[in-house]
């Protein structure tokens, strides 16, 4: 039997983890989290692109008309077995979303919960937007352990300290904004930090002050993270392929990309995943390298962006670091360092040298931008396509 599909655009909150809630046991529509701070020309694009049979709000629930005369026909009905659909971009082109079933949400928090041995009556933490998985994950939790999520629509430090929560997902620069703070990071019993990759100078100063950090890899595709620490969560299969590209199976896999088949099978190789993420298994974990589409070719060299913002982070003159390649008339594209310094500045000789020490010459940055902080998308995540433009 097919589902009506809600488009529900409401802040993080109780109308929104009933809907969740109903959505995953079906006595209510499929819905897609989209937030309310989208811009409007945004989010009339994405809502063509989801055609969905109404639009939930703050002041009630009403028919979706398409605004565009190429959009498909409103009101074309979810999957019988999904019950959560996100959308994972649309900035440029036509959106990407993904649905999920609830059985594939179900099987991701239960094996979370038994990852970070979840107790009877322990409440999650959700401050990350519900319109990324991380967010809807975190309240996934929450009901499949039976309790109730302190939910947060805005990120403070303060607050997070003063919650009544034993689990907590942030992405990196939350985790530094609470050490910044003094937060007392103790008194979780597990923090899962995912989004980006993380500093290990910034797991190493949030281990210090007694935080149980678990890092997360996964994706929409994926219900979320499925590798924790570099080790996949029970009942999910890792594999590299010959490309060197993480390759993911089990029962936390998407059911297809809304209205759009191809795009569907060109990422599945029958029970498997392909992501666009590069890997490597190191020691039995898995240690990703970096984006396919973040390798920089410059002079007929192949430089993975995400190794050498890895290398960078371990600087001791260095609290964050992103590597992007930007436009080069000689080389093609130049490795261009974009940095957050701590007390002193590096310059661009130093961390050239810094990265011949333990990577190709071909890695070492030929431009360096310091800024104050590093920009990120409302998934957490560095905005590249800003970064690449000087």
């Amino acid at each position: 039997m097919d589902r009506r599909l809600h488009a529900v655009v409401l802040p993080p909150g109780p109308r929104l983890f009933a809907a969740l809630a109903a959505a995953l046991d079906g006595t209510g529509p499929a819905i897609c989290p989209i937030s309310p701070d989208l811009p409007g020309p945004a989010r009339t694009a994405l809502l063509d692109a989801l055609a969905p049979h109404a639009v939930e709000t703050a002041d009630g629930v009403t028919p979706y008309r398409p605004r565009s005369a190429c959009a498909p026909i409103a009101g074309i009905p979810a999957g019988p077995d999904t019950a959560v659909l996100i959308a994972t971009s649309g900035s440029t082109g036509t959106p990407k979303i993904v649905e999920l079933s609830a059985p594939a949400l179900r099987a991701s928090a239960t094996a979370t919960l038994q990852r970070v041995r979840a107790e009877p009556g322990d409440r999650w933490l959700c401050c990350l937007p519900t319109s990324h998985i991380a967010g809807v994950q975190v309240l996934v939790r929450a009901l499949v352990a039976g309790t109730e999520p302190v939910i947060q629509p805005r990120f403070d430090p303060t607050a997070v300290a003063d919650a009544d929560a034993a689990h907590l997902a942030v992405v990196p620069t939350q985790l530094r904004r609470l050490l910044d703070a003094g937060t007392d990071l103790s008194k979780f019993r597990s923090i899962l930090l995912g989004g980006a990759a993380a500093p290990d100078g910034l797991l190493t100063a949030a281990r210090e002050r007694g935080a149980r950090v678990l890092t997360t890899y996964g994706m929409s595709e994926t219900s979320g993270g499925c590798v924790y620490d570099g080790l996949p969560l029970d009942g999910v299969r890792l594999d590299i392929d010959a490309e060197g590209r993480i390759r993911l199976a089990g029962p936390v896999l998407f059911t297809g990309y809304r209205l759009r088949p191809r795009l569907t099978a060109s990422v599945r190789d029958g029970d498997w995943f392909v992501t666009r993420d590069l890997g490597v298994v190191e020691n039995g974990r898995l240690r990703v390298r970096g984006r396919v589409d973040d390798v920089i070719n410059t002079g007929g060299e192949k430089v993975v962006a995400g190794e050498v913002a890895a290398a960078l982070a371990r600087h001791p003159g260095i609290r964050d670091a992103v590597v992007v390649g930007r436009p080069d008339p000689e080389w093609g594209e130049r490795v261009t360092a974009v940095v957050v310094p701590g007390d002193h500045a590096p310059t661009l000789a130093e961390l050239r040298d810094w990265i011949r020490r333990t990577m190709p010459a071909c890695a070492a940055p030929r431009e360096l931008e310091l800024l104050p902080e590093i920009p990120l998308l409302p998934s957490g995540k560095p905005d590249l396509e800003r970064l690449r433009r000087p």
